[in-house]
């Protein structure tokens, strides 16, 4: 059996601090830090004259920091299960922006309310492979390119599996040896645990192809490396 939402959320309201810096908070991530970096410079790139983001689980708030350096006039809403986390993205969002507009939503992204044509720019780092029938997938998708403005982007970072068998066992032994050598195999098999627990990855190719099917007018890879891809879509 998978995680429940209530297990996901406590564990990550007991992880604020971990998750208030991305070189420390996203030590189980390959490339975290690229990822950032490319897709803030995407998003900003590719939506120049939005004035509104969605973080949907936004965690401590590191990927709205970051585009809000290449667009510091966003008005931003967070969305997040854990309270703890969207009350220090908010802590840290207000100390570099004391004037800046946040709305911040506690609950799961696929029973909120998102409206039509609402924002410009979704981000959504680390947070859709919790989703789970493929049905899911798809029904979120739709309903991120509903709440998206004409001309609109979304841009996701995110674990993912792949459609070969044989590939798929490639990739995940690469992982685990960049776990233990980041610290240990007792790590590396801490992380699987919770990994197998929790978390329900899709093939990047399938992630794509559901975007297109959602109405996505084009998509792009930015980045992927080992069970790791940054990606995004414009409608």
């Amino acid at each position: 059996m998978k995680s429940t939402v209530k297990e996901i959320q406590e564990r990550f309201d007991n992880e604020v601090d971990r998750f208030s810096n991305i070189q420390t908070g996203q030590t189980t991530t390959i490339d975290a830090p690229l990822a950032l970096e490319l897709i803030a410079q995407a998003a900003a790139a590719t939506t120049p004259q939005a004035t509104t983001l969605l973080d949907i689980g936004c965690g401590a708030g590191n990927y709205s920091l970051r585009l809000l350096q290449e667009l510091p006039a966003l008005d931003v809403t967070l969305v997040d299960l854990s309270r703890p986390m969207l009350d220090r993205a908010i802590e840290r969002i207000t100390a570099v922006s004391p004037n800046k507009s946040i709305t911040p939503i506690q609950g799961d992204i696929r029973t909120i309310d998102l409206g039509e044509q609402q924002v410009d720019i979704i981000l959504a780092s680390a947070v859709l492979h919790h989703l789970r029938e493929e049905e899911e997938w798809h029904t979120l998708f739709r309903k991120l390119h509903r709440a998206l403005r004409p001309g609109g982007s979304l841009w996701i970072f995110d674990l993912i599996a792949h459609e070969i068998p044989a590939v798929q066992a490639v990739m995940w032994k690469r992982y685990g040896q960049y776990l233990i050598d980041f610290k240990d195999e007792a790590y590396r098999d801490l992380v699987y645990t919770y990994i197998e627990q929790e978390d329900s990855p899709r093939p990047l190719t399938f992630q794509v192809d559901a975007l297109r099917r959602a109405g996505f007018s084009a998509v792009d890879i930015l980045h992927k490396n080992s069970v790791f891809a940054a990606f995004g879509a414009v409608k």
